[in-house]
């Protein structure tokens, strides 16, 4: 039996930056001269994002783009010559501090969309590669909800984009084990935290891509709905340094080599047409795609790898618009959009992190 999708969250940060406002910030906070100004403004232009969600609040951007200190963040730049910006310390406090109330109203989306009560969930599946705390996001639900003391809690971290496909991996072995499990599962991700000081073009790259938010489904044992059927995942050889999330000193670092849509156009088909025999299905017999777009080179990669149009990627192409790239929750945002749409299925959900891993997940 699989895990039947009985309601689905999400929760963006109030504030928003379009991508010519993050070209500016761009400026203020990474470049250190006038040849790498010039550069900014097309990379952010041909991300293929409109607009992206950031917990870090709209004072502190006004700041940046109006060269003022008000907010006080200790996001402002120290000085002129400022390469580093908070340490690691400072931003997993602000990541605590925001995590947990998005992290609440996509559960509690959720909650109210399947009809169950707090009470009836008995497992909780949290996702996050952002930040690290203890007591954890796992406990803030279980005391912002309102849920059993006994509900049994994993957490899936650090994994990267790829995270929630795990965290369905779990939720629907919690549902395949026990037919009166009801499953909370909550991904949360504030990449902003970890905006990147400095000129280094591939972390410039990440601040030019990545979101903020918070997606949560619960499912239940059975059929009928979008119920998730079986879970595939592939380590791509030859890919150890092809996308790595490192902590460093002033927050965590990461690196997206140019290699990354190579790798997936090489070796997701072979993979996926080999997984999804194993499914009794074809590529030809997937109806609906919910691919998360790391990047706009990872989606056309995709795309070309498996014979697909842009219209069979619409709703990936319409989340990454409006949010660029969240991070784990991006995928269940992208399943949303499809289920809201009565998108036929059997569906795949696909995502990449490092590894470089492939995660899949069919919904019957």
């Amino acid at each position: 039996m699989g895990l039947m999708i009985a309601g689905m969250g999400k929760a963006l940060p109030p504030a928003s930056i379009d991508q010519a406002e993050a070209a500016r910030i761009a400026t203020v906070l990474c470049c250190r001269s006038p040849e790498q100004e010039t550069w900014l403004p097309t990379m952010y232009g041909h991300t293929g994002i409109d607009s992206r969600h950031i917990s870090l609040g709209e004072p502190l951007i006004r700041d940046l783009l109006d060269g003022t200190r008000d907010s006080g963040s200790v996001y402002l730049p120290r000085d002129a010559d400022d390469v580093t910006g908070p340490t690691t310390e400072q931003r997993m406090r602000i990541y605590r501090e925001l995590s947990i109330p998005l992290a609440l109203e996509a559960s509690l989306q959720a909650l109210q969309q399947s009809t169950l009560k707090a009470a009836e969930i008995t497992h909780l599946v949290t996702v996050s590669c952002t930040g690290f705390f203890a007591p954890g996001i796992d406990y803030e639900l279980i005391r912002g909800l309102n849920l059993r003391p006994t509900v049994q809690r994993t957490h899936v971290g650090f994994m990267g984009c790829h995270g929630a496909i795990n965290g369905l991996r779990v939720a629907g072995a919690y549902a395949g084990a026990d037919a009166n499990a009801r499953v909370l599962l909550c991904a949360i991700e504030l990449s902003s935290v970890h905006y990147h000081y400095g000129w280094d073009p591939q972390k410039i790259i990440a601040n030019a891509i990545f979101g903020d938010g918070a997606a949560a489904v619960v499912g239940v044992p059975g059929t009928g709905g979008w119920t998730l059927d079986a879970c595939g995942s592939c380590l791509l050889p030859d890919s150890a340094n092809a996308m790595t999330w490192t902590i460093g000193d002033h927050g965590f670092d990461m690196t997206l080599s140019k290699h990354v849509p190579g790798l997936i156009g090489r070796h997701l088909r072979p993979w996926l047409v080999e997984w999804l025999a194993s499914q009794k299905l074809t590529l030809d017999e997937v109806k609906s795609w919910a691919v998360h777009p790391g990047g706009p080179r990872v989606l056309s990669a995709v795309e070309e790898s498996l014979g697909l149009t842009p219209e069979r990627t619409w709703a990936s192409r319409e989340v990454f618009a409006a949010c660029g790239n969240i991070s784990s929750p991006t995928v269940l945002f992208i399943l949303d959009r499809l289920r809201q749409a009565n998108a036929p299925r059997p569906a795949v959900a696909l995502a990449f992190g490092p590894g470089l891993v492939g995660e899949a997940a069919l919904f019957r």
